[in-house]
């Protein structure tokens, strides 16, 4: 007697006449993981509080003087002095600078920037030039001590010029005359030592200062760009919000018109994309500069410049004619499939009609969202600002003291000071010795990798949610009767109570994977331009592989909260039986999933199509009409890009209602044709439309593999 071959993918699911949908009595799951979960947020709770208590933010806000102290502070001494004043600015030439990003020149907090040339050996002479003077020296100069005292202790800088406030902090007015580097509008001057400098000699020591701050000043002005915009990006996100909703409450009960309304319109966006970025390459022809090359161009922190250049929007305009005819292709490959596809959207919208709420929920992942990425965002600013002031002997002459660490208080009379009369101890940096400080890289990545499990772990919950609500509609043989009061909410509550540990373990994985894919670009950044080609294919190989095992993780992860969600087993088990149950229906899901997802995916597109077209014309004063309406930027691709991505994850939330219907819809269909043949004793729960569908395309693609059931 032979063995019979067991299935390839498992033993097919069998009828059981008491199954009426997501199970009511059920046990707790993977209860190691919720409880691992839970203490690991206790200790992020702890990290967060250890942070709060020794960060100090006022270190990112506020420029720091040579004692450590914050220019413009409010309620401190030095309020009313906002700008950082160097005594040498020439110092900030040593290549130093950009090791240790402090220049070895003391630094002091001023009320105003100077604004004229002057030497103290000249201004000593002169009670008005020498009062001036001393509003850039430090405490304690009288007129009774000497020029050469002065000097000798450090007091005040050998001399003064023209200077403007960038960032806070005071550097020199450089300009150009006829060609020649001019501060002040002259090209030479007098150091206070008896030379004469040429002013060119302060551009290095202005550029390197300047090197360290250069981002800080674009964040700055985004940060400004947002003061200003902030309502009206707000505004276009609340339109984005309105859009979708829209888009939603129209696909419930116009599915077929509105799919087929957002292929248009979604053709006719990109198209129009194209046709202004021609017009804009055309009305630059002839334009002086126009005809620079990016890699000409080079990186500018001022990004408008690239638009002033026509290579941009040929760029822009071959990416998304591309784009456009990619759409198009594949429009034309699955026109059929896409016209099953739009009457699964069809049956998706009939569930979604019974479970209303659903609609709302996105609003409370993007809540819980939103509070995790708060936490994160303070928390991360707090530990980077959690060190604590470092000193170091900065001097000119040869010293076996140099860059040793020192304490301000007493270095005056420290053997340091005797060793080295003309050295200085200076503020350096933040940092510190203590064992906080050595793990603080330690807590920078904990708090990361609790980002993206806390992240996950929302997504999740709202995957699970959703998915128990739709289950509970497909399995009520008569609906809505035999469907709970408040299926989301049931289905929240039993996703909580019973399988926060099973949410945890995917999201953990998952998670996992995410921060392996981070510590990979953060490798590739720091080896780039000095591995080898070997190096640089290994990593970018590596890269690719981490992003497809997310992504398939993602995918394993979905389904196996869809099938906890309606029999309440382990994260193993339901992924398990997912996985066999897709692979049992392989050409199902290579077809109506993704081409659903694809339809999905236009419809999102379509809608920050639309409002970033309009952010577009609004921000960018390009419609007379708003020309005194919006505000003025520095950059106003800023609220652009802000309103465009905001857009995205909006419209990703509505949507994602429809996706993860979808699915359940699917895997429940799976299920139900395992379980019940379509006779009286064992009903399909489905409904006849959407039998129908599944079956048509079943039959077109299996070739009569299986027999059509009897209605």
């Amino acid at each position: 007697m032979e063995l019979e071959e067991k299935p390839k993918y498992g033993e097919p699911r069998k009828y059981d006449p008491t199954f009426k949908g997501p199970l009511h009595n059920r046990g707790c799951t993977d209860i190691v993981c919720c409880i691992f979960f839970i203490l690991a947020i206790l200790a992020y709770f702890a990290v967060g509080i250890l942070a709060w208590s020794q960060g100090d933010p006022r270190k990112v806000i506020y420029p720091t003087d040579s004692r450590g102290q914050f220019c413009g502070h409010a309620g401190t001494p030095l309020e009313k002095k906002p700008f950082l004043f160097y005594f040498n600015i020439m110092k900030c030439a040593s290549p130093m600078v950009l090791l240790e990003f402090q220049c070895p020149t003391t630094q002091m907090c001023v009320d105003k920037c100077p604004d004229k040339f002057m030497t103290l050996a000249k201004a000593y002479y002169s009670q008005k030039d020498f009062d001036y003077y001393k509003n850039f020296c430090k405490e304690g100069v009288t007129n009774k001590m000497g020029v050469p005292e002065i000097l000798k202790q450090g007091l005040c800088p050998a001399m003064l010029t023209p200077s403007v406030p960038f960032t806070r902090r005071c550097f020199p007015a450089l300009g150009k005359k006829g060609g020649v580097i001019t501060v002040g509008n002259i090209s030479h001057f007098d150091d206070g030592s008896g030379k004469i400098r040429e002013a060119k000699d302060l551009v290095d020591g202005v550029k390197n200062a300047t090197v360290v701050i250069e981002a800080r000043q674009v964040v700055m002005k985004i940060f400004e760009d947002y003061t200003q915009s902030w309502y009206w990006i707000l505004l276009g996100l609340v339109i984005a919000m309105l859009t979708s909703l829209l888009f939603i409450v129209l696909l419930r009960f116009l599915a077929g018109i509105m799919v087929w309304v957002m292929i248009v319109l979604v053709i006719l966006v990109i198209g129009y994309g194209i046709f202004h970025c021609y017009m804009e390459y055309a009305a630059l022809k002839g334009e002086p500069g126009a005809n620079v090359t990016l890699q000409e161009l080079g990186f500018q922190t001022d990004f408008s410049v690239y638009l002033q250049i026509r290579q941009t929007w040929l760029a822009f305009m071959i990416i998304l004619a591309i784009v456009d005819v990619i759409i198009i292709l594949l429009l034309i490959f699955l026109r059929k499939r896409i016209l099953i596809a739009i009457a699964l959207i069809k049956e998706a919208s009939k569930a979604i009609g019974h479970v209303m709420s659903s609609l709302f929920y996105p609003l409370f992942t993007f809540f819980l969202l939103a509070v995790v990425i708060a936490y994160w965002a303070v928390t991360a600013v707090f530990l980077s600002t959690s060190n604590q002031p470092v000193y170091k002997v900065f001097n000119e002459s040869v010293c076996s003291h140099s860059r040793a660490t020192c304490e301000p208080a007493n270095y005056s009379t420290s053997l340091m000071k005797v060793e080295c009369p003309d050295s200085e101890c200076l503020f350096a940096f933040y940092g510190g010795e203590t064992v906080y400080h050595k793990y603080l890289i330690g807590l920078q990545f904990y708090n990361v990798f609790l980002f993206f499990w806390c992240a996950n772990f929302v997504t999740a919950l709202g995957q699970m949610t959703l998915a128990g609500a739709f289950a509970s509609y497909y399995w009520a043989f008569v609906k809505p009767d035999d469907m709970p009061k408040c299926p989301v909410f049931s289905s929240l509550g039993r996703s909580l109570r019973y399988h926060t540990g099973t949410l945890a373990f995917g999201s953990l994985i998952l998670s996992i994977i995410q921060i392996i894919r981070v510590l990979l670009e953060y490798l590739d950044h720091k080896l780039k331009g000095a591995h080898n080609k070997c190096t640089k294919f290994m990593l970018c190989c590596l890269k690719c592989c981490f992003w497809c095992l997310e992504k398939f993780v993602k995918f394993l992860n979905r389904n196996a909260y869809i099938m906890t969600a309606i029999y309440g087993k382990n994260f193993c088990s339901s992924a398990r039986d997912a996985f066999l149950l897709l692979m049992r229906n392989m050409i199902r899901v290579a077809v109506l999933d993704k081409v659903t997802d694809f339809l999905l995916f236009l419809g999102k597109l379509l809608i920050v199509g639309l409002v970033a077209v309009f952010a577009f014309f609004f921000f960018s004063g390009r419609v007379k009409a708003f020309e005194n309406t919006a505000p003025n930027l520095h950059y106003y691709w800023v609220p652009i890009i802000t309103v465009a991505i905001g857009s995205y994850l909006i419209a990703h939330g509505f949507f994602s209602v429809y996706s993860m219907c979808v699915d359940t819809l699917f895997l429940c269909f799976c299920e139900d044709l395992e379980r019940n043949d379509g006779s009286a004793a064992r009903p399909y729960y489905m409904s006849p439309s959407l039998r129908e569908i599944l079956w048509k395309n079943q039959a077109e693609d299996s070739e009569g593999d299986q027999a059509k059931p009897q209605d």
